[in-house]
């Protein structure tokens, strides 16, 4: 168990693990309201990032802005991917009932390892995420829902950028939903709103 976190037993099993990807600068516990939001009950796992960039943890390492250290990445996704298997050995939730959220730097370790693992998650929640591998061959994400947070204005991410991450998503099988709205970066309260919505629907349907 070599990631700080935070575990919160839920009080519905029947719901997915939430497993909470903070954004630079933060740590296991900032998405923790959000989840709240996005499915109360549920039990939620908040991993903080295991590399520090000027003092403020990260995921994994990047060059320059926008500019990721791939193999960094790469050893990163595998090191998440042993800690869920742990995690879920240590308290008790079944790690083939998970949900990812994962905000901006949190969203790229996310959607890498479902560039890696597949359907590692029942559905996942990627808030202003970028592609984060590319020329990879991507296992099979059949009836995988995934929710794309992006901004028409956001200045870190282009909506080209956005546009291939959904192709390569739902070329691999995904069924993605796209909310965009024009708040920058930033995690506005309507995105929340609509990943919230997004996501009930799923529970509602039984996917």
């Amino acid at each position: 168990m070599n990631m700080t976190h935070v575990f919160h037993q839920g009080t519905d099993v029947t719901q997915p693990t939430l497993v909470l990807f903070h954004g630079t600068g933060g740590n296991e516990h900032d998405l923790l309201p959000l989840a709240g939001l996005l499915a109360p009950g549920a039990s939620v796992l908040g991993i903080r990032g295991n590399v520090l960039e000027n003092g403020m943890p990260r995921f994994f390492r990047r060059l320059a802005e926008g500019i990721f250290d791939e193999e960094d990445l790469i050893f990163r996704t595998h090191e998440v991917k042993q800690f869920l298997d742990e995690a879920a050995a240590k308290y008790g939730f079944d790690n083939g009932n998970l949900v990812a959220v994962g905000y901006s730097n949190g969203a790229n370790i996310a959607g890498s390892l479902l560039f890696h693992y597949g359907g590692i998650f029942r559905a996942a929640v990627l808030l202003h995420p970028m592609v984060p591998l590319r020329g990879l061959a991507i296992p099979s994400l059949q009836g995988v829902p995934v929710f794309i947070g992006a901004g028409t204005n956001d200045p870190i991410i282009r909506s080209e950028e956005t546009r291939e991450l959904e192709s390569l998503l739902s070329g691999a099988g995904a069924e993605v939903t796209s909310h965009w709205g024009n708040q920058g970066h930033r995690l506005s309260t309507a995105e929340a709103e609509a990943a919230r919505d997004w996501l009930a629907g799923l529970t509602a349907s039984g996917e």
